[in-house]
């Protein structure tokens, strides 16, 4: 259908449209009440299984041939692998492939082999790996481990408040250096036959020339400071006599063996961390059958799907978020409160509520812990953005005399409250580890050593407040929207940390400032409106590539996508004139409306082969499936209730 005026919009068309989505979400609730769709990422996650059972010598051909013909099914046209659907190959990626596939018995000559030969050496082949993934080439001795920069095991030592220690670094580096400094000891690496090997893969010369750590720019740089770091920790590790090594051993298997036990599912719950905590755990000598590390191999096989057409390994499982949203989605479009759905979900959302002091600890002394994490079970790493979420569906769910849920609310809000930053903004796992200089640190090339505030995040902050009543005069929110107004960019857009990019950023930004009560009219604002309506495509939707987060000219450029789509609505929604429901009613929002209904699916749910998440942005992004299942279905319910003068459901909990 086109719809060309504001009087030519059907209700009937929209309803529909809502109710198949929202019987759509309900037929994929667990009945436990949780929601989990799947993950979707680039093919170097069995890569890495295909290396580790090498390494390990514990390989499972049946396992090993369903990872090589899910890598043999992505290479695409020029011979590489990609990081995003649609994305140029790259060069960690296509190493990676090439060598899971030849030690699964690939023969060089193999066509395919050869172009992937070809497009790897035209990356610049191993030399322009990341540290991470010569890590990996170093356990199976195919790059020299004295070229890798070290990762001392003495930074267990270092006390919070030192200016370097383990968690003056993201929450996801952490765990999975902590492991990669006990290998970085032991140095275990295992020989390869002749046929196996991957001399082939570096570019003339550069094998003996071009391996190094180099100086960088200028001699008195941070950079420079730590390579000479570096250079002086290589030279301690040929003495025969480490004081406080051992010691250092010691306490980090006791960090890393804590973090993998009861009430985490693997260390941190991802996979990167969790792989690397199995090789070191073996590393140390833990038996297969040893009661931690069947635990963990447990854990790690959880991450698997078993799909007959595509056997795929997920970086880690998302029920937390996927069942706050959904749950929002469900509530916003009109699922009663009271329903057996809405309440079953609400109950398993308030029983994962951590109630320990985890990580984050170390750099925020709030001594009431509470906050939910991203996965099923995952103690030690709470996360702000969950939690936001988690709070936004459980204020559509509650009962005002519920005391038990008015307690949880409130101090789940304390406790994501004590996570501003100094900026006035918020991370996602961490407080104030945000110090650039780390990014110098040789093993900081995988770009996610810090956990930066984030615009998006921040945005979601002010929304919650918004619907709860939060004193819009508050320190708090003065410094959040500083915070806001300091991290626009010129054109009015705002990046996107955690999602597929300015569209993201932009939709969270305006959405938290229409709930917290700011004059949409402002200029500044009304900038970031017109960002979005110019961003729309021909067919009246919105897109974005991954690409954006290289290149800043592609931003808000991409092929149009259910979810952005989605995001793009409710940012204009939330930024019209709300003075009149008629405001609505522009081209662009009639447009996206459009593509949405013409687009959905006889079952509910929208097509989107596109990737619109991000986890480590320029180095790892993800599909989120249930993203095309709910999304869309709040920006219809959204504009339903804006159109009708009804505006957001009502908070059981006010502030």
């Amino acid at each position: 259908m086109t719809l060309t005026s504001p009087t030519k919009i059907d209700r009937d068309p929209l309803a529909q449209a809502i109710s198949k989505a929202q019987e759509n979400l309900l037929r994929l609730q667990h009945a436990d009440g949780y929601w989990v769709g799947e993950l979707f990422v680039d093919s170097t996650l069995c890569s890495d299984y295909v290396l580790f059972m090498h390494w390990a010598d514990e390989v499972d051909p049946v396992l090993q041939e369903k990872c090589v013909a899910h890598i043999r099914r992505r290479q695409i046209a020029d011979g590489g692998w990609n990081i995003y659907e649609g994305g140029p190959s790259e060069v960690n990626a296509t190493v990676k492939g090439y060598f899971a596939l030849k030690l699964a018995g690939h023969a060089p000559t193999q066509p395919w082999m050869q172009e992937a030969r070809a497009c790897v050496l035209r990356l610049g082949g191993i030399p322009q790996m990341n540290t991470y993934s010569k890590l990996y080439l170093a356990l199976l001795g195919q790059f020299p481990w004295k070229y890798l920069p070290t990762v001392p095991v003495e930074m267990i030592f270092m006390p919070e408040w030192f200016f370097f220690s383990i968690y003056k670094m993201s929450s996801w580096s952490r765990a999975m250096l902590i492991p990669l400094a006990i290998l970085n000891h032991h140095k275990p690496s295992r020989a390869l036959s002749a046929d196996k090997q991957l001399h082939e893969l570096y570019p003339v010369g550069s094998e003996q020339d071009f391996l190094g750590l180099s100086r960088k720019g200028r001699r008195l740089s941070w950079p420079n400071f730590f390579l000479a770091c570096d250079a002086v920790l290589k030279l301690l590790h040929k003495l025969p006599w480490k004081p406080g090594r051992q010691t250092a051993l010691a306490s980090a298997e006791a960090w890393m063996t804590e973090r993998m036990g009861e009430g985490s599912d693997g260390l941190g719950a991802i996979f990167p961390a969790m792989l690397n905590s199995l090789i070191a755990l073996k590393t140390l000598g833990y038996k297969n059958d040893h009661p931690l590390y069947a635990k963990a191999q447990r854990d790690f096989e959880g991450l698997f799907v078993d799909d007959p057409r595509d056997f795929r390994i997920q970086p880690c499982l998302s029920p937390v978020w996927d069942t706050a949203i959904n749950l929002i989605a469900l509530r916003e479009s009109g699922v009663p409160a009271a329903s057996e759905p809405i309440q079953n979900a609400a109950r398993w959302l308030a029983a994962k509520e951590v109630r320990i002091c985890g990580d984050w600890f170390a750099m925020n002394r709030h001594r009431e812990p509470s906050g939910w994490a991203f996965e099923f079970n995952n103690v030690y790493y709470p996360d702000t953005d969950d939690t936001m979420m988690v709070l936004m569906a459980l204020r559509l769910t509650g009962a005002d005399g519920d005391a038990d849920a008015k307690q949880r609310f409130e101090r789940a809000l304390r406790w994501l409250l004590s996570f501003q930053c100094k900026d006035g903004g918020w991370a996602a796992f961490d407080k104030d580890v945000t110090q650039r200089w780390l990014e110098d640190v040789p093993f900081a090339d995988h770009n996610a050593i810090l956990d930066p505030t984030c615009s998006d995040l921040t945005g979601r902050v002010l929304e919650l407040l918004g619907y709860i009543g939060f004193d819009r005069k508050s320190d708090v929110v003065d410094r959040a929207i500083t915070f806001i107004r300091d991290t626009q960019e010129d054109d009015g857009s705002w990046y996107g940390r955690w999602g597929v990019n300015y569209i993201y950023g932009t939709w969270q930004v305006l959405c938290g400032l229409r709930a917290i009560g700011e004059d949409m009219r402002q200029p500044w604002i009304v900038r970031a409106r017109d960002w979005l309506e110019s961003c729309q495509n021909e067919d009246g939707g919105w897109g974005e590539t991954c690409a954006s987060y290289d290149h800043p000219n592609l931003k808000g450029k991409g092929t149009s996508t259910a979810s952005q789509t989605a995001w793009a609505l409710m940012g204009l929604i939330a930024a019209t004139d709300p003075s009149g429901h008629a405001a609505l009613d522009t081209r662009a929002i009639r447009r996206g409306i459009a593509f949405l209904l013409e687009r959905q699916s006889s079952d509910g749910s929208w097509p989107e082969p596109e990737v619109t998440g991000t986890g480590f942005p320029r180095v790892f992004y993800l599909r989120y499936d249930m993203y095309r299942h709910n999304w869309p279905l709040l920006a219809l319910a959204t504009y339903r209730a804006y159109r009708s003068g009804g505006g957001h459901e009502p908070s059981f909990y006010h502030a």
